[in-house]
């Protein structure tokens, strides 16, 4: 009787613990799916990469946007897009006229509501670039971050990126990305292509690893003064756990990757707000007026000093 009963208790407490987990994750999807599903009126993607840097140069997260608009679409085109409430809003905004060009900020409208903050603004092309942190725990070494993408816009392709924290530990993703590579930076990313997604369909991303240093990644890392930040993931590597990889997946990691390229100079994403920036110096070259914050000319493509 008593052995029956300690069974009891133990099932009893394994399928609580079961249950509180499932419960956690479905959080981003529940809260989601109480804000009455995706603005309406955006145009489909052609792709979509999302990026998640875990306390890569702050103690947050610092989440990458990557968007190409489907072909046909007509431009200027309207965007509406909700980001988690607790990043506070963007850190960056910007467009550009092709996958590896330079990046130009790009004004926009924030509302605030719920869970979320919503920001409209208008793409003058087809590609379009969003940055924003989001706050993670880091008073125990056991960490866990939540990204759900609100299902906004319907994507043809999605890409998923994560990068290892330095010095991190049993790392853990869900979705399962099962592509995984070293980048020249000493970190390791792992990646993976999940296909098209709808409009209204959440896709929410889970990451787990354990970190006893308190430094960022960068802090770790000591990059070279001058140096840029590494705003784009390595190229994967041609193997994974699966075997090699397929010659369509190497030449459309070779195409993401131009298009990850261009955020190398997109760097200013803690200096922008809301507001519209002020005026700066013409450009040297071609006398273009300038945007404060831009490193080159969006007219010649000279570089401003």
């Amino acid at each position: 009787m008593i052995a029956t009963s300690k069974r009891q208790t133990f099932q009893r407490t394994a399928f609580a613990s079961t249950l509180l987990i499932v419960v956690f994750l479905l959080l981003p999807v529940v809260a989601l799916a109480q804000t009455g599903g995706a603005p309406k009126g955006n145009p489909r993607l052609a792709s979509l990469g999302i990026e998640i840097w875990p306390e890569y140069d702050r103690p947050a997260v610092l989440v990458i946007l990557k968007a190409a608009l489907a072909e046909g679409v007509k431009l200027p085109a309207a965007i509406a897009l909700r980001l988690p409430a607790a990043s506070g809003g963007p850190s960056a905004v910007a467009f550009s006229a092709t996958a590896d060009g330079n990046l130009l900020t790009l004004k926009y409208e924030r509302t605030v509501a719920g869970d979320f903050v919503t920001l409209k603004f208008e793409i003058p092309e087809r590609f379009f670039h969003v940055e924003f942190y989001e706050p993670i725990a880091t008073t125990l070494p056991s960490r866990i971050y939540r990204y759900a993408w609100p299902g906004d816009l319907a994507a043809e392709r999605v890409r998923v990126v994560v990068q290892e924290p330095a010095s991190a530990s049993a790392v853990s993703v869900e979705p399962n990305l099962d592509l995984s590579s070293t980048g020249t930076d000493g970190l390791r990313y792992r990646a993976a292509e999940l296909g098209a997604l709808e409009a209204g369909k959440p896709l929410p991303v889970v990451v787990r690893y354990t970190k006893v240093d308190t430094r960022t990644s960068a802090d770790i890392l000591k990059p070279k003064a001058g140096d840029l930040p590494f705003a784009a993931a390595p190229p994967l590597s041609a193997t994974a756990a699966s075997g090699a990889l397929p010659g369509w997946a190497l030449a459309l990691a070779g195409i993401v990757m131009l298009a990850l390229g261009g955020g190398v100079a997109f760097l200013w994403r803690r200096r922008q707000s809301p507001s519209a920036p002020p005026a700066a110096l013409p450009c040297v070259k071609c006398g273009a007026p300038q945007i404060s914050g831009n490193r080159f000319c969006g007219k010649c493509g000279a570089k401003l000093e």
